[in-house]
């Protein structure tokens, strides 16, 4: 199990280092207009992104 969530978090270290990696100055200005976003928006993103997670690794489990 433990070997598992380290291959996940590396898998997501690795994605989320593509973006800045090969466009730093367009993730910066993708974060500052994220940044710019009121907090509903952000929290309806953040529970988008966890069902849709949460679904996907139900699929892929079952």
């Amino acid at each position: 199990m433990w070997s598992d969530l380290l291959a996940a978090l590396a898998l997501l270290m690795i994605i989320e280092g593509v973006l800045p990696f090969l466009n730093p100055a367009g993730f910066r200005r993708g974060l500052l207009q994220v940044a710019e976003l009121p907090d509903n928006v952000l929290r309806g993103i953040g529970l988008f992104s966890l069902l849709t997670g949460a679904l996907a690794l139900w699929w892929i489990r079952a």
